[in-house]
């Protein structure tokens, strides 16, 4: 028996659950929701909510220790890694129980479908569900099934255990030690946290600096920040082989080899597409995820894919909800709905590592080495900084013939101060206008104003003749 839709979802993570929110909750269309694990996803199961959860916790237990530095004294610290672990589920289970409730998108209207989801028409998915196939005819599919982690092809590996961010969170606590090949934000934010906590934490990273995507001056800083606190950070380094012997695992290299009680893999990310059947009706897929237009179409026009799943668009758990949305906008409502072409993004490192548009490097090669100008502001001159004990950042801001076309952050917070930039960036914004606006002092983010009111200076010292005419005319 089919059953007639306006939307068909398939995947309840990130995207999924707020386009259902939004189809059903906002437009009143008639949806239905196919998830075949938990409500919520990789962000709630395996990835922001854990991650961020952990992270509070290792910030916790190091300001602990740093407490002399603000002239308080504390006992011996000690971190009860299952007490860790058993607040990290909670915080997940109160928003599965809020949030990301079953009753809540039932009570919305959304009917879910618990099951395997496969497009088996244009217009129509079949779901393997506990009790039997169940068809689902629809106006339009929406795809929001996400990604699981990369594994790598490195000899050995499929013969040991080890740890993913899918896993690490199962646990009811970490292993003694660890080795983590791959040194992306998911690497560099538990390498931190686990040293914090106590976890001996070596990273092994192919390429010659950390984070790569980000502003190279800013992540070598961070790498700076890391090796400081304790962290084993090898870079330019490939693991050869795996093999289980030592304390638990050990990892070779070319010149070495690294032994721990575990290993974590953190080599980036393969799209959860390949068994959704799209390929029969001629629509291209791969392990990068579904081929889609500007408007987060397929070949097929009623089918739509977003977030992880979508072939070239950023994975982060901002953008599949940003897109999921508007792809729901296209399909209903008049106009086009086009995905975000400008995404901040964060590494929920301590200090923060926060980036959006062009690096340094990126604006010279659009826009050319005379046009460019990097705007830098160290915390070390920032009286917050100064005040809460956090000099160690820089804050920057490149621009292209005084138009703001990136911006990057290394200092606490940056998550939240990034988004004055990116809106700077859509708008148009010249760093002289953002002068004009003024900043709550004190802040980290009067450092933007400073940067922008010395630029604003600088224009202005054209006119110091003028200046001093009219003090002799006056």
């Amino acid at each position: 028996m089919a059953h007639q839709y306006d939307l068909v979802i398939i995947g309840l993570g990130s995207g999924g659950t707020l386009a259902a929110e939004f189809a059903a909750g906002e437009l009143g269309l008639k949806v239905a929701a196919v998830e075949r694990g938990r409500i919520g996803g990789d962000c709630l199961w395996t990835g922001c909510v854990p991650s961020k959860s952990l992270i509070a916790s290792a910030r916790v237990a190091h300001t602990v220790r740093e407490a002399h530095r603000f002239g308080v004294t504390t006992g011996e610290t000690t971190v009860d890694l299952e007490a860790v672990w058993g607040r990290i589920k909670t915080v997940q289970a109160e928003i599965a129980a809020t949030d990301d409730s079953p009753d809540r998108f039932r009570a919305l209207g959304v009917e879910l479908v618990e099951g395997e989801g496969r497009v088996t028409g244009y217009r129509e998915v079949t779901v393997s569900t506990p009790s039997g196939l169940l068809r689902l005819a629809t106006r339009f599919i929406l795809v929001c099934t996400g990604s699981r982690p990369a594994i790598p092809p490195v000899p050995g590996l499929a013969e040991v255990e080890f740890l993913t961010s899918e896993n690490i969170f199962e646990l009811d606590r970490p292993p003694e030690s660890l080795v983590m090949i791959g040194g992306g934000p998911i690497a560099s934010e538990l390498a931190q946290a686990m040293v914090r906590l106590g976890v001996g934490t070596t990273v092994l990273e192919m390429a010659h600096r950390l984070v790569p995507r980000d502003e190279p001056e800013l992540a070598d800083r961070l790498a700076t920040i890391l090796r400081a606190e304790g962290v084993e950070l090898h870079l330019a380094t490939t693991a050869s082989a795996v093999r289980a012997g030592g304390d638990g695992v050990i990892v070779d290299t070319a010149d070495n080899k690294f032994t721990a009680a575990g290993l974590v893999v953190a080599t980036g990310r393969t799209a959860n597409v390949e068994s959704l059947g799209l390929d029969r009706f001629g629509i291209p897929v791969g392990a990068g995820g579904v081929e889609v237009d500007g408007r987060n179409r397929t070949l097929v026009p009623s089918i739509y894919v977003v977030g992880d799943a979508a072939a070239g668009r950023p994975q982060f758990t901002h953008s599949a909800a940003y897109d999921a949305v508007i792809a729901v906008r296209d399909m209903f409502l008049p106009g086009r709905g086009n995905p975000a072409a400008l995404v901040p993004w964060c590494t929920f490192t301590d200090p923060e590592l926060a980036h959006v548009g062009l690096t340094a490097a990126e604006a010279r090669e659009r826009h050319g080495n005379r046009t460019v100008k990097v705007h830098r502001h160290e915390l070390a001159h920032n009286d917050r900084a100064r005040a809460d004990g956090h000099t160690d950042g820089l804050l920057m801001i490149v621009t292209a013939k005084d138009r703001i076309v990136g911006a990057h952050a290394l200092a606490p917070a940056a998550g939240e101060l990034i988004h004055e930039l990116a809106l700077a960036i859509k708008l148009g914004v010249g760093i002289v206008e953002l002068s004009q606006l003024v900043h709550v002092y004190p802040t980290i983010a009067v450092g933007i104003g400073r940067m922008a009111g010395d630029r604003a200076f600088e224009k202005a010292r054209r006119y110091r003749s003028l200046a001093k005419l009219s003090r002799r005319l006056g």
